[in-house]
């Protein structure tokens, strides 16, 4: 694989071929990408917290799985600089999606490559999740004395997100 990708894309919400199937002649794709997001469930699972905290995605938008991990990294190295174990951080979203990309051509002889290819499907890379406008993307709990450094974690999240997003206090 040469590079990635703009995020834009991706962006759009599409249905695509994406069929995975044990029985190989029902596939539409031969394997399926691994995920990128190392784990969901960050912090210290404490029951007593009592502040809540959610980014909500204001539009329906595909999300590669890197940028939910870029997001993740970058909000649970703040928190663990801040507030060292005072919260619990989940990530909702599990990336379902299987993005494919059809290579491009390049050279001589692209114009016969990229014209009248049957069932020019691609092959798979990567994962995406489809998010609708509303739906929580990361939860963060704390004790309510640290809800401005949660708010900014979560700022810093949503900066690697391509889509605008909101903190939802509960």
């Amino acid at each position: 694989m040469a590079g990635l990708r703009p995020g834009r894309s991706v962006r759009r919400i599409e249905r695509p071929w994406t069929r995975y199937s044990t029985k190989k002649s029902k596939s539409y794709i031969p394997t399926l990408p691994g995920v990128k997001i190392h784990t969901f469930n960050m912090g210290e699972p404490n029951p007593n917290f009592d502040a809540t905290l959610n980014l909500v995605a204001k539009n329906g938008v595909q999300l590669r799985d890197n940028a939910l991990e870029a997001g993740r990294i970058v909000a649970q190295n703040f928190l663990e600089k801040k507030l060292a174990k005072n919260y619990s951080m989940k990530v909702l979203v599990y990336p379902h999606q299987v993005i494919r990309e059809k290579p491009l051509a390049q050279g001589a002889g692209a114009d016969r490559y990229s014209r009248g290819m049957k069932l020019a499907f691609g092959k798979p890379t990567r994962r995406a999740v489809q998010t609708r406008a509303g739906q929580s993307l990361i939860k963060l709990k704390t004790f309510k004395a640290n809800i401005p450094t949660a708010k900014l974690a979560l700022k810093r999240a949503s900066a690697k997100l391509p889509t605008p997003t909101r903190i939802v206090v509960e």
